[in-house]
């Protein structure tokens, strides 16, 4: 260990809540209790609101059994919020942590979370009081630079492939009047959430059939032409698209244009895309569409959660106290993927400043040519992540009887 620098540690959650991040606060606050010199280990609630607002919790004083239960218990047990720092707000800030005597900060967030704790760390630098700040990754979106992938990814992905494969089911057993499903998922810049319905997938008629990520141009005449050829060809077809989808001229196919609906970060609520392009293929194809748009359950739902995602958000936890207890500050912890073989996966970091506010997009080997689907490299890549095969399910072999009337 290097310098035994005693004094209190924080705990944040901000953006999303995921199925796993409590998961995270559960492997940090029980790595913090062993050791002496954390003097108090307190969570901040709502995020870094919980700082400027003073408004903290003794998690010592929990029961033990509560702390473990958080590892399988979805949702931000600490609250969340999505609140940029302004100006007015830095000296409030270092003024909490002193009085609190606070020298370990840890925030579980995005590519905006990781912005925060580099402001944090720079303010407390500024203003000469020691404070080791620790980033610990959490997004479905799966987008923070650096890293393998974050947790609270691979447990979205089970759901969907779950819920996806059901919905292809729905859609096969009754495409006689329901023929077109459109299933949208969350997605802002990237498509990591959508590319994961593929695990669904379990034969070349089964759905999804189509698959659209924003890595790509959506262009509608082409998107019309791939739905009349599955149709065609299998009478029905389930489709499953990101929130985030752009056109040609790089503006959102459908976004919110309210003031209200935009966050602290300047993001727009997306959504609403699934419905016009059902629209458009009624308009167009003369064919019924309907659409699923499962929203903010699908990143915070524990009923399909990955074993393997659990198990990673806890270690991502324990490792960012004890990296702090080393001496090392300013950094994310980070999961780095060994070997090409067997799924094994270790612990790395990475510095704040190089992944606050960077989005990693879909890389071009997981997108097919015609940019309507993933490709195997992409299947290689998420199948370890979503905790093992999905749920089997019973497939008739429909022999037909011979007609005699």
């Amino acid at each position: 260990m290097a310098e035994r620098l005693k004094g209190g540690c924080i705990l944040a959650q901000s953006g999303g809540p995921t199925a796993v991040i409590n998961s995270s606060v559960c492997g940090a606050v029980q790595e913090a209790e062993k050791y002496s010199q954390i003097e108090g280990v307190y969570g901040a609630i709502n995020g870094i609101l919980g700082v400027l607002n003073e408004d903290l919790i003794d998690l010592k004083k929990e029961e033990k059994e509560t702390i473990s239960a958080l590892r399988k218990t979805p949702s931000s047990a600490l609250g969340s919020c999505r609140y940029k720092l302004k100006p007015e707000d830095y000296e409030k800030v270092i003024k909490v942590l002193k009085a609190h005597n606070i020298r370990y900060f840890l925030i579980a967030g995005g590519n905006d979370s990781m912005d925060t704790a580099n402001k944090v760390s720079k303010l407390a630098k500024q203003s000469n009081y020691e404070l080791r700040v620790m980033g610990i990754p959490k997004t479905v979106d799966n987008d923070l630079v650096i890293t393998d992938h974050c947790p609270g990814y691979g447990s979205v992905g089970r759901w969907l492939a779950i819920s996806v494969r059901d919905a292809g089911l729905d859609t096969e057993a009754i495409y006689t009047s329901d023929t077109i499903k459109i299933i949208e998922t969350m997605g802002r810049a990237t498509g990591w959430i959508t590319a994961t319905t593929v695990m669904a997938k379990e034969d070349e008629d089964a759905a999804p059939h189509l698959i659209y990520l924003p890595e790509r141009v959506f262009a509608e005449d082409k998107f019309l032409g791939d739905v009349e050829r599955v149709y065609k060809r299998l009478g029905r077809a389930v489709i499953t698209v990101c929130e985030g989808l752009k056109d040609e001229r790089g503006e959102y196919i459908t976004a919110s244009k309210r003031t209200v609906d935009t966050d602290g970060f300047g993001h727009k609520q997306l959504g609403g895309v699934a419905d016009y392009l059902c629209s458009l293929i009624a308009a167009n194809l003369k064919i019924k569409a309907r659409f699923d748009k499962p929203g903010t359950i699908q990143r915070v739902s524990t009923v399909c959660a990955s074993e393997v995602d659990l198990k990673e958000a806890y270690l991502v936890g324990k490792i960012a106290v004890r990296s702090a207890l080393e001496g090392k500050t300013d950094y994310m912890v980070t999961l780095v993927r060994e070997g090409k073989g067997e799924y094994r996966c270790k612990t790395g970091l990475a510095k704040l400043e190089d992944i606050a506010n960077a989005v990693k997009k879909v890389p071009d080997n997981f997108i097919n040519k015609e940019g309507n689907f993933v490709t195997k490299e992409f299947i290689s890549y998420i199948k370890p992540l979503i905790g093992g095969p999905l749920p089997e399910y019973a497939h008739l072999r429909k022999v037909k009887v011979e007609k005699k009337a």
